[in-house]
C-alpha cells in the first residue's frame, strides 16, 4: 500500500495533513463576538421593557417576550463567560492557583462579578 501511495498515487497523508492544519482565527474575532453578544442582550432587554403586562393576558402575545428572554439569557451568559475567560487569561501564570478547588472558586467569583456588571449596566 505504501508503495502505491509513493509511486505516482495520491498522497493521502499529505492531503490530510494539509486539510487538518490549524487555522488561526481572525484577530478581532473575540471583539466582534463580544460586541454582537452585547447588542443581542441590549436588544432583548429593550424588547422585554417595551411589553406591557396587560398584553400578556392573551397567550398569542407570549412568543415575543419568551424569545426575547431566551435571547437575553443566552447572549448574557455567553458575554459573562467570555469576559470571565478574558480576565482569567490576563492573569499571569504565577498568579493562577495550583489547587483545583481554588481555581473553581476563583472562576465562580469571576462569573458572578461579570454577571453583576452586566445586570447593573442594564
Amino acid at each position: 500500500m505504501s508503495g502505491a501511495a509513493q509511486s505516482g498515487g495520491i498522497d493521502f497523508e499529505g492531503l490530510l495533513r494539509q486539510a487538518l492544519s490549524p487555522v488561526d482565527p481572525p484577530e478581532r474575532l473575540s471583539e466582534r463576538l463580544e460586541s454582537t453578544l452585547e447588542t443581542l442582550t441590549e436588544t432583548a432587554f429593550d424588547e422585554l421593557d417595551s411589553w406591557e403586562i396587560s398584553a400578556m393576558r392573551d397567550p398569542r402575545n407570549w412568543v415575543r417576550p419568551v424569545v426575547a428572554g431566551a435571547v437575553a439569557t443566552t447572549a448574557g451568559a455567553g458575554l459573562v463567560v467570555m469576559r470571565a475567560r478574558a480576565r482569567n487569561r490576563s492573569r499571569k501564570r504565577n498568579q493562577r492557583p495550583s489547587d483545583p478547588l481554588e481555581l473553581i472558586e476563583r472562576t465562580v467569583r469571576d462569573l458572578a462579578e461579570e454577571a453583576r456588571h452586566l445586570l447593573d449596566r442594564d
